[in-house]
């Protein structure tokens, strides 16, 4: 498992004195008022080629809770892979206080759950699936993640992708094998290496980044970043609302060729300190 952290002086001292007054290295409790200043825009679409949306959005609102699953294993293992992450994961998460350690275990737990059910049933056998998820306290934004969907954070008009691709392109390409543009036509584009409920254990990437009112995250299937370029999303990003911006980023992915289930989470924030 790994962990990132990025924290500003400030952001430091509200954590060690958050700490120092609960005596303990729980999270603080989200202000529930402010919830409804997080403005949260979710798609998903079958695309153009599959008979079948393998896809599953986490939404919940009541968590701050929201992110992408993208299902594979064929028709009935891919969306039964997905959806049970999905469902598994705010199962485990509700009533908690947002924590890396509490998302490692509802995403431990989710795969463990995946892997028994599969290892049970021959039909299911092989399935698995993505999952990029963004957990919001009142001062950070919790990330988890496992596949090759994506998690990006628009901030002062530049977008970043947060994770890495845990796929087979990817892992060449950080190694310096390949460079980004021959990793954009490699004929295994497609082989992920790790998943969710694929294998008896999990390795998870969790990373926490501060809070700031005014940041934009995208979560998204390899259905949208994997037909629209990170140049043109961000250039769509930068110019629309977050409402219309969803719509453009899945009419773009669409006109691409819509190759792949397509969904996208949008969230604006209007919360912050700064």
């Amino acid at each position: 498992m790994s962990r990132k952290y990025h924290f500003t002086k400030e952001s430091m001292k509200r954590m060690k004195d958050y700490i120092l007054e609960k005596d303990t290295p729980a999270e603080e409790k989200p202000a529930e008022p402010e919830k409804a200043m997080l403005q949260a825009y979710c798609l998903t679409d079958v695309g153009k080629m599959r008979a079948s949306n393998q896809d599953a959005l986490v939404e919940s609102t009541s968590l701050q809770l929201y992110g992408v699953a993208d299902g594979m294993g064929g028709h009935n293992g891919g969306e039964t892979a997905s959806t049970g992450a999905r469902d598994s994961l705010i199962r485990h998460l509700e009533g908690k206080n947002p924590s890396l350690e509490a998302l490692r275990e509802a995403i431990t737990q989710a795969n463990a759950e995946l892997f028994r059910q599969q290892a049970e049933d021959e039909k299911l056998s092989g399935m698995g699936t993505t999952l990029s998820v963004i957990w919001m306290s009142e001062h950070f934004v919790y990330l988890g993640h496992v596949g090759d969907s994506r998690i990006y954070r628009m901030q002062d008009g530049k977008l970043q992708q947060m994770t890495d691709d845990h796929s087979l392109v990817g892992e060449l390409m950080r190694a310096g094998f390949i460079t980004p543009e021959q990793a954009e036509n490699h004929p295994n584009k497609n082989v992920i290496t790790r998943a969710v409920g694929t294998e008896e254990g999990i390795e998870i990437d969790l990373a926490v980044e501060e809070r700031r009112k005014g940041d934009l995250w995208l979560v998204c299937s390899d259905g949208l970043h994997g037909m629209v370029s990170d140049q043109k999303m961000e250039a769509i990003l930068s110019v629309n609302p977050p409402r219309t911006a969803a719509d453009l980023l899945m009419e773009a992915a669409l006109k691409a060729g819509g190759r792949d289930n397509i969904s996208l989470v949008i969230l604006k924030d209007g919360e912050g300190r700064r």
